[in-house]
């Protein structure tokens, strides 16, 4: 099965220079979207989410002065 998408003419312009020689679209677009991060919830110890609230509260009180 395939689908088609639409994209600006910049857009394609870009992905074209990112598209490998031997490439195709489907599998450029594969490769990017396997390149995005995810978000991995919870993974700070409750150490450093206790350390990081605390930068936090600090940065806001010293925008209140």
């Amino acid at each position: 099965m395939s689908t088609s998408i639409r994209v600006s003419d910049d857009t394609k312009e870009m992905l074209e220079r990112l598209k490998r020689e031997d490439e195709t679209f489907d599998e450029l677009l594969e490769r990017l979207a396997q390149n995005e991060k995810p978000i991995n919830i919870g993974v700070w110890s409750e150490e450093q989410a206790d350390h990081a609230r605390e930068a936090v509260e600090r940065s806001r009180e010293s925008f209140e002065r």
